[in-house]
């Protein structure tokens, strides 16, 4: 899933690597990892308008501050000395904010990587205008039975008049509701409708247009609400484990075989909502058995969560119905993908921002209550992942108690609603096993975090990370409890086993956790002993790839005779994209927006071009990097400059359209020096591949000594942290790839040197690679 579960499902890497030949180690003795918030005291009240937050920061890097769990953002970091440690700051507006604001600051451990975070605090602002009403439907109740006629009472209060109250009924049209005595109401005439439940929602408008929602309410009509308990898990448990009881006060849902499944998140999820033409990708892919001898995708997990300002099944309700309709007569089984209802995702865990994934969960409850019954999912994947939060470890289990009371509330929503839809969980692998997960005392019983989540939730998908399938830590033992909790409590194709794709990046161990380094014929060999080890066994619902952006371009190797799968033949270009706009952030990063760009087949990536005056040209002398989604952050680049840029999206098949009209940012200026390296070359011997950087200074080009940190690439996957010679010069060494053909590269992350920082952007690109073999 996300980048910052992978860390946790990982093995630790070293502190320091030391260097072969002609690398220095880094020195083990390091300032401690800490993040303080010095410009403001928590519970501090603050008038709406521009405040500077600032303090200071050690032995971390990616500073990033987080507001009201909902938006997160890079801030700026000042570090002369190139020594991971220095002053934070970012001017933050809170002219749209009122009452408490939380605020806390994430970032990443310089030499584990994992994340380290600062105090919590909370500033209290002082703006009634921005402060967004309280409403709340106050009848009916659910789990009653009403008569044809419902009556729905609203209350709405805020700071500011109440402007305008509106009820929207099984998800058809905003109606204003007139004032009553007290409050609002509207009577409901059920005859025409023939559902038993119906979704009530309410929203109100103030004076100052700002607008509140409140909670659904699940109104039945006619016969109440059905109560299953003639398949109560509950007893099974009991009579296998005594000591404890389910949450569950229903029967499980029945579910189908999920095998195989695949996440597609909102970078890929959007693009096959608003672009029908890319679903013949989707369709053909997943369908595709001969090209790596796979099994077909039946199980789409679609991302409906926010993304570039959208709110997919509120503002593209129709299209998306459009694609369920499209993907269930393909013959997929579609389930919505969500998370926390927060910015982080993984907030979404803490009580006090339950309301958030409560509200997130009623969308989709929402949506299927308005739409036909071909166009409804049929369930619902949650990534929530509470182990990333600072408090998962140091005060359990109280996080881990929030995080089920979430899944409660959720399948709490479900009954309510009357929908039968399966809902599931995505876990980690080690929630059976790992210190931070045993013994947890929840809803009367005390087990496995694990067991807990099984009791709750219709199924869970393992994230079982591993690039092996047999072994103690390979895919088949770390799914063997889970498997037989399952089978115990009578669930059956409960079990969905997740592996990785993608290439990790900075997260968790990237030798052991993805495929990505061993390729698509070998990740198919392994899933074969997996499907042998657990396809008798009732638990076992089939196996999720991880995901669909990293699948469409996953190799079947490295190196000479390794090929990817390939779309139907296409020879039109994407249209030309628009809406492209810079921004400047610092002395040496500008980040790039631009709109979705249109295709006769799927988009696949856009490219990012850059030159120093309007009218360059696009190449590869001019070219910057490549993205996924619809923002770009480029760095490296030289202080008080203007930077053009110019995007262009580019298909499946490999045809890039016509660019954009150029966007154009100033840098800050700055005293800082720029380094770039001045060369680098892989050479690959006796099993292993060797990298060689040479550091210098961009004007003069004489060596600097610098920290160096970095990962080998496509085969390999080995993290090094050293530092270079007198000569600037840095060489390391990859993990063992005794292979008779292949390729490895090096991608350098983070280089720092005293009164320098890294002009990655004058690097020459791309960086090499070593292919051997015939």
């Amino acid at each position: 899933m996300m980048l910052s579960h992978l860390r946790r499902c990982g093995l630790l890497f070293l502190a320091a690597v030391l260097m072969a030949t002609i690398g220095v180690p880094i020195p083990h003795a390091q300032a401690a990892a800490l993040i303080t918030l010095d410009s403001h005291q928590d519970g501090q009240t603050l008038q709406p308008g521009v405040t500077e937050l600032f303090g200071t920061y050690s032995g971390v890097y990616d500073l990033q501050l987080i507001v009201n769990g909902e938006w997160v953002t890079d801030v700026r970091m000042d570090d002369p000395n190139g020594d991971d440690s220095g002053s934070w700051s970012y001017s933050l507006d809170t002219s749209q904010l009122d009452g408490s604001v939380e605020i806390v600051l994430k970032a990443n451990d310089a030499v584990t990587r994992y994340g380290i975070w600062s105090p919590w605090i909370h500033l209290n602002i002082d703006n009634p205008a921005a402060h967004i009403p309280d409403v709340q439907i106050t009848s009916p109740a659910e789990f009653t039975q009403q008569n044809d006629t419902i009556e729905v009472d609203i209350s709405a209060e805020g700071k500011n008049p109440i402007a305008l109250v509106e009820l929207r009924i099984d998800g058809g049209a905003w109606m204003q509701i007139p004032s009553a005595h007290n409050g609002y109401t509207y009577e409901f005439d059920t005859c025409p409708s023939p559902q038993q439940v119906h979704s009530l929602e309410a929203r109100a408008t103030d004076t100052y247009g700002n607008t509140g929602y409140s909670l659904t309410v699940y109104a039945s009509s006619g016969n109440p609400l059905p109560i299953n308990e003639g398949d109560n898990s509950a007893a099974v448990t009991d009579a296998v484990y005594p000591e404890t009881v389910t949450s569950t006060t229903y029967g499980p849902e029945p579910l189908p075989d999920q095998d195989r499944a695949i996440w597609i998140w909102e970078n890929a999820s959007y693009p096959l909502v608003l672009n029908p033409n890319s679903r013949s990708v989707l369709s053909s892919m997943a369908k595709d058995t001969a090209t790596f001898n796979q099994r077909p995708i039946t199980t789409l997990y679609l991302a409906v969560g926010k993304y570039n300002g959208a709110a997919m099944l509120e503002d593209y309700r129709g299209e998306v119905q459009q694609f369920v309709e499209w993907a269930h007569g393909e013959g997929f089984y579609v389930q919505a993908l969500i998370a926390g209802g927060t910015t982080p995702p993984y907030f979404g865990a803490y009580s006090r921002y339950h309301p958030h994934a409560v509200k997130e969960f009623e969308q989709i409850l929402n949506y299927n209550l308005a739409s036909s019954e071909l166009a409804r999912f049929d369930g619902v994947n949650v990534d929530t992942e509470p182990y990333i939060l600072p408090d998962f470890k140091t005060a359990k289990p109280s996080v881990q108690i929030q995080y089920l009371d979430m899944l409660k509330l959720l399948m709490e929503r479900k009954q309510a609603s009357g929908l039968t839809l399966s809902v599931g969980a995505a876990i980690p692998r080690w929630y059976d096993t790992s210190a931070d997960a045993s013994n947890i005392a929840w809803n009367g019983g005390t087990k496995w975090l694990s067991e807990h989540v099984q009791d709750t939730v219709d199924y869970i998908s393992i994230m079982d990370y591993r690039d092996q399938a047999e072994g103690s830590a390979g895919i088949i033992a770390q799914a063997l409890n889970e498997l037989a909790y399952a089978n115990a409590i009578g669930k059956p194709k409960s079990v969905v086993i997740g592996v990785e794709t993608k290439d990790i990046a900075d997260g968790g161990d990237p030798e052991t956790i993805s495929f990505h380094e061993e390729g698509r014929i070998y990740m198919e060999q392994e899933l074969n002993k997996v499907y042998n080890a657990f396809l008798s066994d009732p638990a076992f619902g089939g196996i999720a790839l991880h995901h669909y952006s990293s699948i469409v371009d996953f190799p079947s190797q490295w190196g000479p005779g390794g090929y990817t799968w390939q779309p139907p033949s296409d020879q039109e270009p994407p249209s030309t994209v628009s809406g492209a706009e810079a921004v400047t952030f610092d002395f040496q990063r500008i980040n790039i927006s631009y709109d979705m760009a249109a295709d006769n087949s799927a988009v696949n990536e856009y490219r990012v071009y850059r030159g120093t005056d309007a009218a360059f040209n696009i190449g590869p002398d001019t070219y910057a990097g490549t993205s996924k989604g619809l923002n770009y952050t480029d760095t490296g680049l030289l202080p008080d400059t203007t930077y053009y840029y110019k995007i262009t999206a580019v298909d499946i098949s490999g045809n890039e359209g016509a660019p954009s009209a150029a966007t154009t940012a100033t840098t800050a200026p700055s005293a800082m020096k720029p380094m770039v390296i001045d060369h680098m070359t892989i050479v690959y011997s006796a099993g292993t591949a060797k990298v060689t950087v040479k550091m210098v200074d961009m004007e003069t080009r004489l060596p600097v000594t610098a920290k160096f940190s970095g990962r080998f690439t496509h085969m390999a996957g080995k993290y090094v942290n050293a530092a270079t010679n007198a000569a600037g010069v840095f060489q390391s060494q990859s993990e063992s790839v005794p292979v008779s053909r292949g390729q490895i590269g090096f991608l350098p992350r983070r280089i720092m040197a005293d009164s320098y920082y890294w002009a990655s952007a004058y690097d020459q690109l791309p960086y090499p690679t070593v292919t051997w073999g015939p």
